[in-house]
């Protein structure tokens, strides 16, 4: 693996976990993802002026070690695999003073036209360079409680209201949160649905009650891997509405999907399934789930979900 990326977590990227928020771990995996394909033999891929460009279809990431303020970090990586038009990246970061994995990120993505985001083939001249930087998928970047199964296809407004999913989170995109040719940057995919987790009580009754006033603990609901579908990249002035739902749930984890959909039309921007759970945050630990929190939180899984 190459070097793609050093710096450290700034204070005001940390949530109300006291760690890196996950929306800036994709951020500073998208600034790899840039720096990889320019030690590729490509031209700088997110400037404004760029022909071509680099966009995720699917991510699936892990987040293997907390990260707080002031932490050093760096990033490697290179390519699993290339085809045609679009390539297989592995992106690890790790804590500078250990080594210690912090987070994988394995991603395929497309080369694609930048207003129109369609894809087409690779230049030769990346192919042959993008061999010499293949590198192997580590054990812990793997798959855990998620498959690669792909995206669902079913997903829209409609069938939310079927299933009588959550909405946890509702409003438009900004011009602050597009990208140099005008779609949303890729950190939002994460960073939209952060912001409005909390609000789904049935999935974190604990965090819930403290919210309400009744708390047992200072619990917080820690993301610990994903994979994400994007269907479409959305705009500056789009509108969203987060529809959530509970799959399974165990004596420890819960696997949450999300459809972010475009109320106009119904249609998904992108789905995400996620496997949570609740952290004690005084402790910095998982928190201990008792047998009533388990059973009202299992009553709230909805039968055949899929992310």
């Amino acid at each position: 693996m190459i070097e793609l990326w050093r710096g450290c977590v700034n204070a005001w990227e940390c949530d109300e976990l006291g760690h890196f928020n996950v929306r800036f771990y994709l951020a500073r995996a998208s600034e790899a993802l840039a720096n990889l394909a320019e030690a590729a033999g490509l031209n700088p891929v997110q400037r404004a002026d760029a022909l071509a460009t680099i966009v995720p279809q699917t991510l699936h990431i892990r987040f293997l070690a907390e990260a707080r303020p002031g932490a050093p970090l760096y990033i490697e990586g290179g390519f699993t695999d290339i085809d045609t038009a679009s390539a297989g990246i592995l992106l690890v970061m790790r804590h500078s003073g250990t080594g210690q994995p912090a987070a994988s990120f394995r991603i395929r993505a497309s080369h694609a036209a930048p207003d129109t985001l369609a894809p087409f083939d690779w230049p030769k001249r990346f192919a042959d360079a993008a061999r010499a930087l293949t590198v192997e998928t580590p054990d812990f970047a793997t798959p855990r409680g998620l498959s690669d199964t792909p995206g669902s296809r079913r997903a829209s407004m409609s069938a939310a209201d079927v299933l009588d999913l959550t909405t946890i989170g509702r409003g438009r995109l900004g011009q602050h949160e597009m990208d140099a040719f005008g779609w949303m940057r890729a950190e939002f995919l994460l960073g939209r649905v952060s912001d409005s987790v909390t609000n789904f009580a049935s999935a974190f009754p604990e965090e819930w009650d403290m919210h309400a006033g009744e708390p047992s603990a200072r619990i917080g609901s820690a993301l610990l891997e994903c994979v994400i579908h994007v269907h479409r990249w959305p705009r500056a002035g789009d509108g969203y509405a987060i529809r959530s739902g509970l799959k399974s749930a165990g004596a420890k984890v819960r696997n949450i999907v999300h459809w972010v959909l475009e109320p106009a039309t119904g249609k998904p921007w992108w789905t995400m399934e996620g496997v949570a759970a609740p952290m004690d945050l005084d402790l910095r630990k998982l928190a201990v789930i008792d047998p009533e929190t388990r059973a009202k939180v299992e009553a709230a899984v909805v039968p055949g979900l899929g992310a």
